[in-house]
């Protein structure tokens, strides 16, 4: 097993807050880590700590000599005159910056020494690292090379350095929140690409599906310790909770022991010095211990919705469009009451318009929405977290009410509502700029849902949130007695939450799926693969003349060999084999009973495999083409 990073004894505070204490891991080939921790217990430090860019109290980081690291940023940064193109390839890896300068001649038509160019690109071999670098880019929708960084958008940057990170070809690889701001198609393509590469992984994500499927192993930071898990996302859950209900028993073993102890040490108290100091010492420990108290994280949003009418909202014949792309033509629908609505779709179909024209924010060029007197939205959009900087958590609460009213003329302070949503007594009075990205997000939850709204309109909620939030948010959403509309990338979060979904496909074309995101996709493939028939069937029923004039370069074709006839007769044995030992390998690894060792065999032998696969696939096509 070879070590390519290692942490000993690590310790983090800001001030009087302790992030971690003296934590100690290592990372090897191969391993495929996920980093769990609730928002503000120093997730992103770690990260950047690792990265070399922030500072640490005491410990060590080491890494493997000459070992390749990426880094992929929360926040990325690039200096601001740079074009796409340069960012994508804005790297010291001698190729990666071979194949920019090609990429530069090329688009910008200076051509005087490309000969100069090719020649070295031969030498290098980059041809394919060209190849797989424009995939990536394609894949991430990267197509104006020429926009400079500065103009780009938030979610445009953080694809820009992904494609950055991925291009390098890292043998390790760190990434901070690498879903956020790709569509379900990007995320579902990174997904299967993190889950084949051989690459090492350690990151952080609030998506479930994707921690699940990509890592192998699960870090978690709780009470400024770690605890490992080697398995993916849903062993975590498992031996997770088993590890509380251990600690839970411990506690409550040491609350018992304190009682009797308790009361030896107060009888007799004027005879207290001839006591044994031993067990004085460890009654004080044994005190220490009992009054420890797991704190799960639980967030209680069993807030009252108001009162919501029959008439919800009705768009009529709404239209909007920007130059030549159609968000809606002509779109009526009827929302009822108490519906949750999911809306899914690629980036740039117009998820976020349709919300901002339902708000009031942009208005429709044709038709309107008709919305009923008693809605009262409550609206999380992905722009609005605006807080005064300078202000306490607690008075920005309290600037829009001083209780929560919880119904059945019961209120709760604005104090117990901000640590239901595990703001503790002293962070409530934090100043705002104190608190990390994820802690000013749950803030504007909490800001939103204390108003007692009747129909929640979230934009992209689960961004920065951390998993426990994320978990108690998706319970209090079921639970909701009003009216929901949840745009999301989240395949798990919108699986848990809505009823249907609304489909934006682009160009307007927009369809009302009843069902969630798992079955919308089953569904999809389905159609897909029917389609896929349809369009073979047709081939088949051509005229022969119409078939040769299709496909003229087959019927020119040799005929296939005897040689070749044998191969392929191996190949079709061959490839169901290595399928079949893949299945066995991921059951296996997501089984959580392998040694550390055995997992890192495995790991490299199932990218040994899908190599394999991938290149006997290509052959099998290649000679079914001369049958």
């Amino acid at each position: 097993m070879i070590s390519y990073l290692q942490i000993e004894k690590l310790t983090k505070s800001f001030g009087d807050l302790v992030l971690f204490e003296e934590i100690t891991f290592g990372i090897a080939q191969g391993q495929k880590i996920g980093l769990i921790a609730k928002n503000g217990s120093g997730k992103t430090t770690l990260l950047n700590i690792i990265a070399g860019k922030e500072g640490y109290d005491s410990g060590n980081v080491v890494f493997r000599n000459d070992l390749r690291v990426g880094y992929l940023e929360q926040m990325p940064h690039y200096p601001e005159e740079l074009t796409v193109l340069q960012a994508c390839f804005y790297s010291q890896n001698e190729t990666v910056r071979l194949i920019a300068e090609y990429e530069e001649a090329m688009a910008g038509g200076d051509h005087s020494n490309l000969e100069d160019i090719l020649m070295r690109m031969d030498n290098q071999k980059a041809w394919d690292y060209e190849q797989k670098a424009k995939q990536i880019l394609g894949q991430l929708k990267i197509h104006n090379f020429d926009q400079k960084i500065k103009t780009l958008s938030g979610g445009q940057l953080k694809r820009v350095a992904l494609a950055n990170v991925l291009i390098t070809e890292p043998e390790l690889i760190i990434l901070d929140e690498p879903t956020n701001h790709l569509d379900l198609e990007m995320t579902e393509w990174l997904e299967g690409y993190l889950s084949r590469a051989n690459i090492s992984i350690l990151m952080v994500t609030h998506d479930r599906f994707f921690l699940d499927r990509v890592c192998n192993e699960i870090i978690e930071i709780d009470q400024r310790q770690v605890f490992q898990y080697k398995g993916n996302y849903s062993y975590y859950l498992e031996k997770r909770q088993e590890r509380i209900e251990a600690f839970n028993t411990e506690t409550e073993r040491a609350n018992n022991l304190l009682r009797k102890e308790l009361d030896w040490m107060r009888r007799q108290p004027q005879a207290r010095a001839t006591k044994a100091k031993y067990r004085i010492d460890a009654f004080y420990e044994l005190e220490k211990k009992a009054k420890q108290q797991r704190d799960t994280g639980n967030v209680s949003l069993d807030v009252k919705a108001s009162y919501i009418g029959s008439k919800i909202f009705e768009a009529e014949q709404v239209s909007k469009r920007f130059g030549d792309l159609k968000i809606v033509e002509d779109f009526n629908y009827v929302f009822a009451r108490y519906e949750k609505m999911g809306i899914v779709g690629n980036n740039g179909t117009g998820k976020s318009t349709f919300i901002k024209m339902l708000m009031g924010e942009v208005a429709p060029d044709s038709g309107h929405f008709d919305i009923g007197e008693t809605v009262r939205f409550g609206y999380y959009s992905q722009d609005g977290l605006q807080f005064d900087e300078q202000m306490k958590v607690i008075d920005v609460v309290q600037s829009i009410a001083e209780f929560v009213d919880l119904g059945d003329g019961k209120k709760m302070s604005v104090s117990q509502f901000l640590n239901y949503f595990l703001f503790t007594p002293d962070k409530q009075h934090n100043y705002v700029y104190k608190l990390s990205g994820g802690e000013k997000r749950r803030l504007y939850l909490c800001t939103v849902l204390m108003r007692n709204p009747n129909f929640l309109v979230l934009d992209e909620p689960t961004n920065d949130l951390d998993i426990v939030t994320l978990n108690v948010l998706e319970e209090y959403l079921r639970n909701f007695k009003g009216c929901l509309i949840v745009v999301s990338h989240d395949r798990y979060f919108m699986d848990k939450v809505v009823d249907h979904l609304m489909v934006f496909r682009g160009n307007a074309d927009i369809k009302d799926f009843p069902g969630n995101y798992s079955q919308y996709r089953d569904w999809k493939e389905v159609q897909e693969q029917l389609e896929r028939e349809a369009e073979n069937a047709r081939q088949t029923k051509l005229e022969p003349a119409d078939k040769k004039a299709l496909r003229p370069e087959k019927e020119s074709r040799k005929k296939m060999s005897f040689k070749e006839k044998k191969e392929f007769e191996v190949l079709e044995t061959e490839i169901p084999a290595l399928e079949a030992e893949k299945s066995a390998l991921e059951e296996a690894m997501s089984s959580g009973t392998l040694t550390n060792d055995e997992l890192l065999v495995k790991s490299a032998r199932i990218a040994e495999v899908i190599d394999e696969i991938d290149e006997k696939t290509m052959r099998w096509l290649e000679l079914s083409e001369l049958l």
